[in-house]
């Protein structure tokens, strides 16, 4: 068993530059811990490590945090995103999902909703699915392409998806020159195991709700998703906005990992409390003396 203190984050992490055939990454691997009580008290105290640095973060006021996560239907992105910010005070960071996109939306450039969406200085800031989704979804469903009111002559689909990654690598270099870390996670899943998620959601009456007949429709086309991540995650991982592959097959085991990397994350900001000067400390001197009246 591997500590999670010792989990190394370029294990997971996407070398930029360089091709992914996700068949080559693992969607399990070996327990991060011996029973579902270690796994608790291991990911109560990354929990607390976190929350202590987003409290940092926020004294700070210089940096923001975006964390992006993708995956295929079933991944664990909510369940990820709920146990790893569970102890973080919730003015401290928030989410959005992006799902389909509205007229307005359609009306504005692909990158348009989720900028509108970003982090404050001192925030965290949680994307569960991104603007991501106009080069994975999008292009397994051409369709959608063809749908967007866009002039004839940008939608030509031999040069789009490649224009699209460019667009995206330039919003996270700037984000990266302003004060904002982007880390993006991509859940990996297994095909069988997603099918096992699929069955529990129908077999058990209260998980009902989170399944639809959409994502069966979208299972079939697992083989065209794989590729289409595989050439996004390739293209878009950089130095200052990684990608890193979570096994996601084992949840415990992403949570702990995805919470490891995102404590990485916020240590290598080098944040801290601000500094008081001499003139503060007498201003706090002088009012401390008249509360103590």
């Amino acid at each position: 068993m591997t500590p999670v203190s010792d989990i190394d984050a370029k294990d997971y992490r996407i070398v930029p530059g360089t091709p992914v055939t996700l068949g080559e990454w693992p969607t399990r691997i070996e327990p991060l811990y011996e029973s579902k009580k270690q796994y608790k008290a291991q990911l109560s105290a990354q929990v607390t490590e976190l929350s202590e640095l987003q409290r940092l973060l926020h004294a700070d006021n210089r940096h923001a945090l975006l964390l992006v996560f993708q995956g295929m239907d079933a991944a664990g992105k909510d369940g990820t995103i709920r146990h790893v910010m569970s102890g973080v005070d919730p003015a401290g960071f928030q989410v959005f999902s992006f799902q389909k996109p509205s007229a307005e939306e359609l009306d504005h450039d692909f990158l348009w909703r989720t900028t509108r969406r970003l982090p404050e200085r001192g925030r965290i800031g949680i994307f569960n699915r991104s603007y991501y989704e106009e080069v994975l979804v999008v292009r397994v469903h051409p369709e959608l392409l063809r749908a967007q009111p866009l002039p004839p002559d940008l939608v030509d689909e031999r040069t789009i998806w490649e224009e699209r990654y460019r667009s995206i690598v330039d919003l996270e270099a700037h984000l990266h020159r302003n004060g904002t870390t982007v880390v993006k996670f991509f859940l990996h899943l297994s095909k069988d195991e997603q099918r096992k998620r699929f069955l529990d959601r129908i077999d058990e009456a209260d998980r009902n709700w989170k399944f639809t007949t959409a994502d069966v429709a979208e299972r079939q086309h697992w083989d065209r998703y794989t590729e289409a991540f595989g050439d996004c995650l390739a293209a878009t991982s950089t130095a200052d906005a990684p990608w890193y592959v979570i096994p996601a097959d084992d949840k415990r085991n992403a949570r702990l990992i995805v919470s490891r990397i995102v404590i990485d994350a916020l240590e290598a900001l080098g944040i801290s409390y601000p500094v008081v000067t001499d003139a503060r400390r007498e201003e706090l001197a002088v009012l401390r003396e008249d509360l103590a009246r």
